[in-house]
């Protein structure tokens, strides 16, 4: 085994260690919760060697490192998830690789992922990402679009041919009336998507929480969790 399969091995460990206290702690199942790998700035080896170490999610947030990873770890059981924040002239490339796209937060971005969908025949799974910094219709610093536009957006995506509603996404905020309590910023999450399965019932996707915060996000129900630098590290500066 090499060092740094050596190196990810215990780190998932560790992490699979706090997932499962998390749960354990909030009185649910381990199974209940997903963990999604975020590869980004890490080489297609490390893709390779996760893959091995039976890791089944993976996410991304850069088009321009994402599609010649995904493309040369293609022949690996994965699930890749587009995390960022996505420009439209990107649609086309990330609708080649992303099972799932967890930044919809507007409509022009709707339309253009549908139609890219529909071209490549493929179904891409949507999370609406939901800025809990912004206005009531606003979008936040991060992307996201505000509590008051779910609905809409949720609506639309339900709608769209070639995609699938799977749910809502969000980030810990720094500004605003959750800045510095993301168990809070999770909790009013759950609360959308309960509202949200009302009318879209299979959209049962959460997706919360990353190296810092996932245990609160398991605390309010979150069904995936999106963890980068406790399984990966830190990424030295470049130059």
């Amino acid at each position: 085994m090499t060092d740094r399969k050596v190196q990810l091995a215990g780190n998932l460990a560790k992490v699979e260690e706090r997932i499962a206290a998390a749960c354990t702690a909030a009185g649910r199942k381990r199974e209940e919760v997903t963990l999604i790998v975020v590869t980004k700035t890490y080489p297609a080896s490390d893709v390779r060697i996760l893959s091995e170490l039976g890791v089944r999610h993976v996410a991304e947030n850069r088009d321009q490192d994402a599609a010649p990873k995904a493309a040369a770890c293609s022949d690996l059981p994965l699930s890749w998830h587009f995390v960022g924040q996505l420009q439209t002239n990107k649609v086309r490339s990330v609708v080649g690789y992303a099972d799932v796209v967890q930044s919809v937060d507007r409509s022009r971005l709707v339309t253009a992922l549908s139609k890219e969908a529909v071209r490549v025949e493929r179904e891409v799974g949507c999370l609406l990402q939901v800025a809990l910094d912004a206005e009531e219709s606003g979008r936040g610093e991060r992307g996201g679009v505000g509590v008051g536009g779910v609905e809409e957006l949720a609506d639309l995506v339900e709608g769209a041919p070639g995609l699938r509603l799977d749910g809502l996404m969000t980030v810990a905020p720094l500004t605003g009336p959750y800045a510095g309590r993301p168990q809070d910023a999770f909790a009013r999450l759950m609360d959308l998507s309960t509202a949200m399965r009302r009318t879209h019932p299979a959209a049962n996707m959460v997706s919360a929480g990353m190296s810092a915060d996932l245990e609160q996000a398991v605390a309010a129900g979150a069904t995936h969790v999106r963890v980068g630098t406790a399984v990966l590290g830190v990424r030295p500066g470049l130059g």
